[in-house]
Parts: C-alpha cells; sequence; structure tokens
C-alpha cells in the first residue's frame, strides 16, 4: 500500500478562521462556556492569594510570637484552599462536559455528511481515514475546550496577576527573580515549534496505519489465498516504524524541554533566595515572609509559562484536526436532494433517454444509452465484464450522477424525485450481499420501526426462508457476525430478498444475485426471484443467461453501448452478440 501524506497547513500557530468556526459549535452551550471562562479568571486571580497569605503569616505574626493571629492566618488559607479546590474542580468537570457534548454534536454532524456522500466519493477515499476523521481527529477537539483555550487564558491572566503582585510586593526582587524568564520564553519557543511538526507527523502515521490496517483486515481472505502474510507483514513494520518514530520524537523534546525548564527555575528561586537573604543580612526591609512568599510565586509563574507550550500545541492539534474535519464537511461531492416529488406508489415505468456517464473525466463507461421498461416488465441486462451493466442501475437508484441524457421513472426525470423516496420505491439485490454485524431482523429492517414482526415474517415465508432462519440458535435474532461470515453466499442472497421484499418496492433490480452459488441454491433463489419479481417492474443483471430467457426484453451491451434489444428467441435469431454468448456459455456447460 502506498503510503499518503496529507497537506497539512502552514503558517501561523493559531487559524483564527478555523478557531471561529469550531467555537460556532459552542454557541448552543453559550452559559455554560460563559461560567467555563468566569471560572478560568477566578483561578486566575486566586492563584496568588495563597504566597500572600503565607508572607503575611511569616512577617507580621511569627516575629512578635501572636499564636493566636498564626491560627487565624492558617484558618484562612485552609478556606482558601477548600475554595481553590471548589473552583478547580468546577471548572475541570465543566471543561470536559463543554468538550465532550460539542464533540457529540460534530461527530453527528459529519456522520450524517457522510450520509449522503456519493458513492463516487467512498470510492477515492480510504475507509481507514473517514474512521480516522470521524473518531482521532474529532476525539482531539475536546481537548481544544478541556485543555485548550480556556486553559491558555486562564494561565495567561495568572501570569498577569502572579506579576501584579510580585512588584507590587517588592519590584527590585521581582526583576532578579524574572531574569532568566527570556532563556524559559526562548526555549519554550523551540519547544513549541519542533512539537508542532512532530504532531503533524503522528497524525499523518495515525491515519496511514488506519487505512492500512482497516483495508488489509477487511481483504485478509485475499492476503491468505496468495500467500503474502509476511509481504504485508513488512509494509505494517514499515508504517507502524514511522508511526514509532513520530512518537519517540515528541517524547524526546518533551523529555530535553522539561528538565531545561526545571533548571532554568531552579536558578530563579536560587537568585530570588539570594537576593532576599542579602536585603536581610544588610537590613534592607525584605522579611522571610517575603522570600518563601516569591519562591511560591516563581513556581506558579514558571508552571503556565512551561504549561503554555503544551497548550498551544493542544490548540494547534484541534485547529489541525478542525481543519481536516471541515474540509471533509465542506465537501460538495454529495448527491443533489434539490427534487420535491414524493409520490406514494409509482407505476414502474423505467426509460433512459441519450445517457452518457463516466466515474472520471469523459472516460465514459455508458455512451448513448436509450431502452425503455414498461409497467410490470421484466428486463434483463447481458454483457461482458466491464460492458456497463452495473453502472446502469447504479444510475437508476442516482448512486452516480450522469453526465448527460435523462432517466425518467413514470415519465418524470428522477432528478425531481425526492431523493429518499426515489430509493424507497427502488429495491436493490447486490451479486455481493453485505450483512451488519447484528441480528437478522436488524438486516431484514435495517432497523425500520415502521416494518412489523409480521411483515418481515410473512416476506420470508413468501421468499421460501422462513423455515430456515427459525432453525438458527435465536432465530431473528441470530447474530450473523460481520458481513454475515456465519452464513453461507445463498443464505446471505435469500435473506437480500427478504429485505427486498419487506420494503415494498415498484421497481426490483437484481445484481448478478445467482452468479456465486451452486445449482441447487440457484434453484430456490429463482422460486425466491419469481416472487420477488411478481407484480414489480424488474431489471435483471445476469452471466448466466438461461436464468434470463423468460425476459420480456434482453438488452445486450458492449464496451457501454446498446447493441441490441429484444427478446431471447428475437437475438438468437439476430445471430449477433447475443447468440455468440449463448453459444460460449453452451459450450462452457456442455464442456463441463
Amino acid at each position: 500500500m502506498k503510503e499518503e501524506k496529507e497537506k497539512v497547513k502552514k503558517g501561523n500557530l493559531v487559524d483564527f478562521q478555523v478557531l471561529k468556526r469550531l467555537f460556532a459549535y459552542a454557541k448552543p452551550y453559550k452559559k455554560q462556556f460563559y461560567l467555563l471562562i468566569s471560572l478560568t479568571v477566578l483561578m486566575a486571580v486566586l492563584a496568588p492569594v495563597r504566597p500572600e497569605i503565607v508572607r503575611r503569616a511569616i512577617d507580621n505574626y511569627v516575629p512578635s510570637g501572636d499564636y493566636d493571629g498564626l491560627v487565624f492566618m492558617i484558618s484562612i488559607l485552609i478556606g482558601h484552599l477548600i475554595i481553590y479546590a471548589i473552583v478547580q474542580y468546577s471548572h475541570t468537570y465543566l471543561s470536559g462536559w463543554v468538550g465532550q457534548v460539542i464533540i457529540k454534536d460534530i461527530r453527528v454532524k459529519l456522520y450524517r455528511h457522510l450520509l449522503k456522500l456519493r458513492l463516487k466519493f467512498f470510492d477515492n477515499t480510504p475507509i481507514g481515514r473517514l474512521v480516522t476523521r470521524n473518531v482521532s481527529d474529532i476525539e482531539t477537539l475536546s481537548n481544544v475546550f478541556s485543555e485548550g483555550l480556556a486553559a491558555l487564558i486562564g494561565d495567561l491572566l495568572q501570569l498577569l496577576v502572579i506579576m501584579i503582585v510580585m512588584f507590587s510586593t517588592d519590584w527590585r526582587l521581582t526583576l532578579i527573580s524574572l531574569s532568566t524568564l527570556p532563556l524559559l520564553i526562548f526555549s519554550t519557543y523551540i519547544f513549541k515549534e519542533k512539537i508542532k511538526i512532530t504532531f503533524n507527523e503522528v497524525r499523518n502515521a495515525v491515519s496511514n496505519l488506519n487505512s492500512f490496517v482497516q483495508e488489509h483486515v477487511t481483504g485478509m481472505n485475499i492476503v491468505q489465498i496468495f500467500n503474502a502474510e509476511e509481504r504485508e507483514m513488512n509494509k505494517f513494520k514499515e508504517i507502524n516504524k514511522e508511526h514509532r518514530k513520530a512518537h519517540i520524537r515528541s517524547v524526546l523534546y518533551y523529555s530535553i524541554y522539561f528538565p531545561v525548564a526545571e533548571i532554568i527555575q531552579a536558578i530563579a528561586i536560587g537568585m530570588a533566595v539570594w537576593y532576599g537573604a542579602r536585603g536581610i543580612l544588610i537590613n534592607i526591609s525584605t522579611g522571610p515572609g517575603v522570600i518563601i512568599a516569591f519562591i511560591m510565586y516563581i513556581q506558579m509563574f514558571f508552571r503556565p509559562i512551561r504549561m503554555i507550550a503544551d497548550r498551544f500545541n493542544t490548540l494547534q492539534m484541534g485547529i489541525v484536526s478542525s481543519s481536516r474535519i471541515f474540509d471533509l464537511l465542506d465537501s460538495k461531492d454529495h448527491v443533489p436532494d434539490e427534487g420535491n416529488y414524493k409520490p406514494k406508489e409509482v407505476k414502474g415505468q423505467v426509460s433512459f433517454d441519450k445517457v452518457w456517464f463516466a466515474y472520471k473525466d469523459e472516460d465514459y463507461v455508458l455512451k448513448d444509452i436509450s431502452f425503455e421498461v414498461k409497467e410490470g416488465e421484466t428486463v434483463a441486462l447481458v454483457g461482458a465484464t466491464g460492458a456497463g451493466k452495473s453502472s446502469v442501475i447504479n444510475l437508476l437508484s442516482r448512486f452516480y450522477e450522469i453526465n448527460k441524457g435523462e432517466i425518467k421513472i413514470d415519465n418524470r426525470s428522477v432528478n425531481e424525485f425526492d431523493l429518499g423516496a426515489l430509493r424507497q420505491h427502488i429495491g436493490v439485490v447486490q451479486q455481493d450481499v453485505f450483512l451488519f454485524s447484528d441480528t437478522i431482523r436488524h438486516n431484514i429492517t435495517l432497523g425500520n420501526p415502521d416494518i412489523p414482526d409480521s411483515k418481515m415474517k410473512e416476506a420470508a415465508e413468501l421468499v421460501g426462508v422462513n423455515k430456515f432462519i427459525e432453525k438458527l440458535p435465536g432465530g431473528y435474532d441470530y447474530n450473523v457476525m460481520e458481513r454475515g461470515s456465519t452464513l453461507s453466499v445463498g443464505q446471505r442472497q435469500l435473506i437480500s430478498f427478504v429485505r427486498a421484499m419487506v420494503y415494498d418496492p415498484k421497481i426490483i433490480v437484481l445484481d448478478e444475485a445467482t452468479s456465486s452459488v451452486d445449482t441447487e441454491t440457484e434453484e430456490l433463489i429463482q422460486s425466491a426471484i419469481e416472487v420477488l419479481m411478481k407484480g414489480r417492474t424488474a431489471v435483471v443483471i445476469a452471466h448466466r443467461l438461461s436464468t434470463i430467457q423468460g425476459a420480456d426484453k434482453i438488452i445486450v451491451l458492449d464496451k457501454g453501448e446498446v447493441k441490441e434489444i429484444g427478446t431471447h428467441q428475437e437475438l438468437l435469431e439476430n445471430k449477433g452478440f447475443y447468440a455468440n454468448l449463448y453459444q460460449m456459455q453452451y459450450k462452457e456447460v456442455a464442456a463441463s
């Protein structure tokens, strides 16, 4: 698998446009958000009070031996600590709450957006990357609210308040204490830049890792069939190695930065103690309480500066993740749903009028396709692999948009239909049946509460699978596991027929519905197909021409063009494309 690198926006640390858009999601919770900001400001104001209480206790009451006054100050200190702990608890809980409810809303919006995207988008986008957007990237956003902006504002406010208090207490001692600050700011800036680059590398590595694992677990049978386990393992090791390297680089920067910051802080404390003690020795007004208070101030002052680098990087992580999520939300690659026609019933007339279609640019897979299917008719599409059969039925349900021409149902363009209403009247049974890791009941009804058990079981009886389902452990509550792995191909196919039947569509599409089963199962499926098509317009794709001889009309496709249209007998008499296909299959059957 070719490793894909995603582009990361360069420039300023904070993209305020992205940040503004992200915080728009906080509007429904603005009361809680304003309370969070208020608690942040309160914490910044309360933090410097503690050293001042200690200073007053030591300088005002210890020298005079005022025990009662000392007890009083200690009581104030304990009260302050209790209040600060309550405020800090409320701030931590509220910031986490706000972050989680906002990312819940964003995740719902993103998933709803994914549901509306064209299949073409999923053809061109690795599923693992979409999983990363919907899970890992969105989870990163919660830290913007819990550990990012609010915490950053609190740290900056705390620095400002502490600096004001320090200067008002002793400006000379303040200047001495903060003399190492430029060195800390410089090292913090270097750390911030390095860790920002590393973060981008980590996010790319996570995305590549998710894409690789998802793709190869899904295709594990191919890996094992072709004995490619060792080769794929080597590829995985390389991707995992890049992931490890990126994380180790971030650990390296942290392991260097924090000891350096601790040394710079220790030097600042040492200089404050030296200057303060010197003042006491030469009878300058500096008292021991001031020195102890300044030690506490320095610790309080340097801690936010050390954390600011982390806060900025958390903010940067959130902005990068937000940019990727918003890029996905801004993608216009969805099926236009501008129609408002919502008929309760349709007759089932289908027509293609000079339809051209290409999956990419002008590399047309369907060229000037025209045909008509009358109400209640069964039409079969035949042709070699790549002739364009599946593309025809994909266009009918608007899974893809045509380039030119028009498709109509009951003489109305499919673009006039509400998308949900259109697909409600078209039932599709695919060649590769997909079943979710859930019960048979859920896979038939897809969780639709409007489909009662009685209707589901009636459809299963008609298709002829009710007895088979009830023999399973739990019956309709039997879990088929991922992709229906505990059922045979034929059983999955029959369940897909029941699924199509319970929605009672007027138009039924069968895409290679019997191409992957044995003869005995095919007879059972053919019986189910007859029930399914009764009273409905049917479009059938089949490689086995023996299964569509009774079709009202057979359309022969070759390289995206209609070559012949007629009944089975008429096309045999024409001795054209269909006759050649029929002869080839007849020889294959005779030879076997």
